[in-house]
């Protein structure tokens, strides 16, 4: 009988391969069967039994690893494959936080930054620091947009977790606290089905310092897991969420996968599964697809 959880170790592959005396203190530590490669010297899977009594948690298991720069993720076998992915866009899908450059360009980014920090460690309400930081642009030429743009960077495999995913079926979707303005295009660059984030105003060619239409917030983003997975058919168990800041918490830990990526020190507290040292491949080998299967 196939045992019920699974172990997904994955390395950090700029540190070095997943070595194999680590792949045997994970089995040890939880009584599992011998590994599954996914990704050879990356990614493995260590089926497992049921957790008993005074087996390693969730933070054990990522302190026993991390030395080693190792992710572990640890969850049942079934249902593993989801149907639906939502993903926070600014330090998740993008390596940028998109309104921080656009502010630098404006030159008030140390204000602005600042405001960010606060809000994605949860120190200030969400709506309150986007209409805060929004206002300071006020004024600006709306050219720096374009600008902006041009220096975001997609974060790597990003396209290929949204292919692969929409080539096993699932629905994909950007959902932002950022701006439609950069939703939309980077949407494009990946190929997610749908994007959503907060409009701002223009006035002619320049910034209105305003948003013209009701705020995405937190409770949005859960919200838009909830309509996907409605629309979907399928149960929020059947969800996959991925984002890194104090406003993705909610969906984070209503996804069935909620995968803290790089996340704040406010979202690593109160989320199970994380990504510390690896990247975006990791959202599919903790789904239990192969290297192989991934769409480039």
């Amino acid at each position: 009988m196939a045992l019920p959880y699974v172990l997904t170790l994955i390395a950090d592959r700029a540190h070095g391969p997943l070595n194999p005396a680590v792949v045997r203190t994970a089995r040890d530590m939880l009584g599992g069967a011998a590994p599954i490669e996914l990704s050879p010297g990356e990614a493995v899977d260590i089926p497992c039994p049921s957790p008993g009594p005074g087996a390693p948690g969730a933070a054990a298991l990522r302190a026993a690893f991390a030395p080693h720069r190792v992710d572990a993720i640890f969850q049942r076998v079934r249902g593993r494959r989801k149907a639906v992915l939502i993903a926070d866009m600014d330090s998740t899908i993008v390596a940028n936080e998109t309104l921080d450059d656009l502010a630098a360009l404006a030159g008030c980014g140390e204000a602005v930054a600042a405001i960010t920090q606060a809000s994605m460690n949860g120190e200030i309400e969400f709506e309150d620091a986007l209409r805060q930081r929004v206002a300071l642009l006020k004024g600006r030429p709306a050219t720096l947009l374009k600008r902006a743009w041009s220096e975001t960077r997609i974060n790597p495999d990003a396209r290929t977790v949204v292919q692969t995913m929409r080539r096993h079926n699932a629905r994909t979707a950007l959902v932002s606290g950022g701006f439609t303005w950069f939703t939309a295009r980077v949407a494009e660059a990946c190929g997610f089905d749908e994007h959503h984030g907060n409009a701002l105003t223009l006035s002619g060619d320049t910034l209105a310092g305003t948003l013209h239409a009701e705020i995405l917030g937190p409770d949005a983003k859960r919200l838009h897991l909830e309509r996907l997975a409605e629309e979907r058919g399928v149960k929020l168990s059947a969800t996959c969420a991925i984002g890194d800041g104090a406003n993705d918490i909610p969906m984070l830990t209503m996804a069935g996968l909620g995968l803290a990526f790089h996340g704040k020190p406010r979202v690593r507290a109160v989320v199970e599964r994380q990504i510390n040292f690896t990247g975006l491949r990791t959202v599919l080998f903790a789904q239990g697809y192969p290297a192989a299967s991934f769409v480039e």
